[in-house]
């Protein structure tokens, strides 16, 4: 059901009585929005998948690493591209007919604080973006040609991500879930839950991961200069 707002612009999002008097609706269907998406992201695990498992390849990657590859080569297209783009011109997606302003306008639909710039997201995606986007793509490399500090990487990537998720969630929990259609099937537990949840899962696995290895590699330094001594 669309409202209208007090500027007699029809727009599909929550609080009905929002105001976004420079929208303009999406003339791409979501449908079409939603399988650019995931084709892009599919592309990228493709092509890592199959970078990491290149014969030659400086360390020898077991199927576990090489999806963990292949989640930040994702992550890195989302943050640095996606969320990019948002961060950039997220004062004029309302009224914008770009394919990735549609698309933000779709997802709004999960979580309207995008189509009005609210501080909180575009300082959250700000600095998801321009850290998260191209910290993401250096950890594929550092995995791909075994760089020391990989499992480094790793932890701080994980580790932000997880509390930018933490607090995107929860404002929106003391705000009342007033920017999304609560418990719509597709616009609330799809757009909103499932697509965010990913980033606190995930994550913490690979936190765990990686203060596993840098555990190991701690022992063994202080294993070697134990037997030095």
């Amino acid at each position: 059901m669309y409202s209208p707002s007090a500027a007699g612009v029809l727009h599909p999002y929550w609080p009905r009585d929002l105001l976004i008097p420079t929208y303009v609706a999406n003339d791409r269907s979501m449908s079409e929005i939603l399988v650019f998406l995931f084709s892009v992201s599919g592309v990228f695990l493709f092509v890592t998948w199959l970078l990491t498992g290149r014969k030659g390849a400086p360390g020898s990657l077991g199927a576990w690493r090489r999806l963990t590859v292949c989640w930040f080569a994702v992550c890195g297209f989302i943050h640095g591209i996606i969320e990019g783009w948002f961060s950039l011109y997220y004062d004029i997606i309302p009224g914008d007919q770009s394919f990735l302003s549609q698309l933000w306008k779709e997802y709004s639909k999960g979580d309207s604080r995008y189509v009005i710039a609210d501080n909180f997201t575009v300082c959250m995606e700000t600095v998801t973006a321009w850290l998260w986007g191209p910290f993401s793509f250096w950890a594929v490399f550092a995995f791909l040609t075994n760089k020391p500090y990989r499992f480094v990487l790793q932890l701080i990537i994980s580790l932000g991500q997880l509390y930018g998720v933490v607090l995107y969630f929860f404002t929106e929990h003391r705000d009342g879930y007033a920017h999304s259609e609560f418990g719509h099937p597709v616009y609330f537990w799809f757009y909103f839950v499932f697509m965010n949840v990913l980033w606190i899962v995930i994550p913490l696995v690979l936190i765990l991961d990686a203060w596993s290895q840098l555990l190991a590699a701690q022992k063994h330094t202080d294993n070697t200069k134990s037997k030095r001594n």
